[in-house]
């Protein structure tokens, strides 16, 4: 990755924040530059393709959201930040496992 753009996306709901990476990924194109989102939420539980809702043992009438990726629960909420890799893979050609990889040797 020799370009990328950085957004602060402050405080915002997940929900909105997950629509946004949707609508990202879908009219990106191969010119388009990688992007990382930093961003916190509101109280919310994310549900990977793993996940059930009786995983949730308690709720406080905190919103949960469905999402495409893999896993079990996670919650978000005030004070943890979320860093959001959105990044063309195949332009680079890693896969999910590289990618994470990388990140790691990284830090």
């Amino acid at each position: 990755m020799k370009n990328i753009e950085i957004k602060h996306l402050d405080r915002i709901d997940f929900s909105v924040a997950w629509e946004r990476m949707k609508q990202f990924t879908d009219k990106r194109s191969e010119a388009d530059l990688d992007e990382i989102w930093f961003a916190e939420h509101d109280p919310v539980y994310t549900l990977g393709h793993a996940a059930s809702e009786e995983n949730i043992l308690f709720n406080d009438d905190i919103p949960v959201v469905r999402t495409d990726r893999g896993g079990q629960v996670t919650y978000h909420g005030p004070g943890q930040l979320m860093i959001y890799f959105l990044v063309n893979l195949k332009r680079l050609g890693w896969g999910p496992k590289r990618f994470i990889c990388e990140l790691e040797n990284s830090l």
